[in-house]
């Protein structure tokens, strides 16, 4: 695959490394460049947005979003080489104060303590896992009436969790994007 790129924000047009290997499928930058359309619409600016690249792989999406004016991002992978290849790229960045890389297993994230603004999931195709992920994550406290939840699918796959609403589906390419939020249920201002 050629080289990403950042495609806006303060690092717009700096490549990042990607890992060796079959074990990580990069986000296109067309999909990408859709996915943060979608988002951008939605969230108006990523100003200090507290964010999760989950499947992290190379960290596109968390770099872009750091890129954008997030204020943190924390980055989950668990194969070596991918972790290696966000470090890197958060070196090359100069972005380790506004990130947290952990080699681990989505599914193994303790309790939160208190939910995060966006989560952008890259799960591998054809699994289930990014419905499994956000299904753990809403129950774990990752995920409030404020967060914004985006999943990467191929085409033919639908994501669907008790709890989150489908706000928006896209197909591009071979990809599909989901942007869900948390079901709005009785008083909204209830004590949490």
């Amino acid at each position: 695959m050629a080289g990403l790129r950042i495609i806006a924000g303060d690092w717009r047009g700096r490549k990042m490394t990607v890992p060796k290997g079959e074990a990580t499928r990069p986000t296109a930058d067309r999909t990408r460049e859709t996915l943060f359309n979608m988002l951008t619409s939605r969230l108006g600016a990523f100003n200090d947005l507290r964010v999760a690249d989950l499947f992290a792989g190379s960290g596109a999406l968390g770099l872009e979003a750091l890129s954008r004016g997030a204020g943190h991002c924390l980055f989950v992978e668990q194969e070596r080489a991918a972790v290696d290849a966000i470090r890197a790229n958060i070196s090359a960045l100069d972005a380790r104060s506004r990130s947290d890389v952990r080699q681990t297993s989505v599914m193994t994230l303790p309790a939160a303590s208190q939910p995060l603004d966006l989560i952008l999931l890259d799960p591998p195709y054809d699994t289930g896992a990014g419905a499994v992920a956000l299904d753990r994550l809403l129950r774990l406290g990752w995920i409030g009436p404020e967060t914004w939840m985006a999943v990467e699918t191929a085409g033919h796959e639908e994501v669907t969790v008790k709890g989150l609403t489908l706000e928006k589906e896209r197909r591009v390419g071979k990809a599909k994007l989901h942007l869900l939020r948390q079901e709005q249920t009785g008083d909204t201002n209830a004590a949490s």
